[in-house]
């Protein structure tokens, strides 16, 4: 995918053969400190990050990955290939060429499922984390069970799960994936002609680059039940295993359709150095939205 004005692209190949598509600003190649990665969701791609990379430059070292199976990076065929431990080696591989530790990851929707678990299981490899509208792995179980409005607002996730989802989602150039990015009153004022052609080259002709990024929801037992028996519904996770023990900034949009304000709750039990700074006039696109204030927010929280 082509780079913006300023942006540099470029790939990386990890130790254990995947390799990633990179990005970052122009002109901050040859600093070593502060070290940020920046991680990115569905159905996006790293491109989303540019405006905060310019923003952050020329002082501080962001780079930006395409996730696996995503433009550019290695993209495994099988399912499994998406699960959580495969995912997170990626990171941890990254982080360690890189030059552990980070001094922050920043990370939204499942580039921040990603970084929870990192954080969660690698604390060594982070000095700070900043999550913008991802929900920690312990509240989206608990919500995903027990509360019926974020069970309907994450109905999506099982029909991303259908085998039919990418061949629906490219039809009619994408129509039924515009409306995930309407605010409340309408098409976002950010998704413009520009922006829509860096989401088409990112999904493909016929949407062949959705293959591998719906495999994440398929990998995932976190998703609202259809079945009492379904994975979510006797799923265990240990506050031990999910608990962050580095200082943690959660910026959240409360105009969030997809997730609820309810995944707020309680998330200091499992995140004990937390600063939660919740956005009224935000959405689940904030990096959109509200760039300056996203990077604003890195560099608040690189100083603390």
């Amino acid at each position: 995918m082509n780079p913006g004005p300023g942006i540099r692209c470029f790939d990386v190949l990890l130790p254990h053969g995947i390799q990633l598509a990179c990005r970052r600003a122009e002109g901050t190649e040859a600093i070593q400190r502060p070290r940020v990665l920046l991680l990115h969701g569905f159905p996006e791609a790293a491109f989303v990050w540019d405006e905060v990379l310019r923003l952050l430059a020329p002082d501080v070292a962001a780079l930006a990955p395409n996730l696996r199976g995503y433009p550019g990076s290695s993209a495994p065929a099988e399912v499994a290939a998406y699960r959580a431990k495969p995912l997170v080696a990626d990171l941890v591989a990254l982080i360690e060429h890189l030059g552990a530790p980070l001094d922050m990851l920043v990370a939204h929707d499942w580039g921040g499922a990603l970084a929870w678990n990192l954080a969660a299981q690698r604390p060594d490899l982070l000095r700070r984390l900043l999550i913008i509208n991802s929900p920690h792995p312990a509240t989206f179980l608990r919500e995903l069970r027990d509360n019926a409005a974020q069970q309907a607002a994450s109905a999506y996730m099982n029909f991303l799960c259908r085998p039919d989802a990418q061949t629906l989602l490219a039809e009619r150039d994408f129509a039924r994936l515009w409306p995930f990015f309407d605010g409340p009153d309408g098409p976002a004022p950010w998704l413009t002609d520009a922006v829509r052609e860096q989401f088409r080259a990112a999904w493909g002709p016929g949407g062949c680059g959705l293959a591998a990024p719906l495999n994440y929801y398929r990998a995932s037992p976190l998703r609202p039940p259809v079945a009492t028996d379904d994975a979510v519904c006797t799923l265990v996770m240990t506050d031990a295993a999910v608990t962050v023990n580095v200082p943690t900034t959660v910026l959240w949009g409360l105009q969030d359709k997809a997730l609820l304000p309810g995944l707020l709750d309680g998330l200091e039990r499992w995140v004990p150095q937390l600063t939660l700074q919740p956005l009224p006039q935000a959405s689940h696109w904030m990096v959109h939205e509200q760039p300056v204030t996203v990077a604003a927010s890195i560099r608040a929280a690189l100083a603390r």
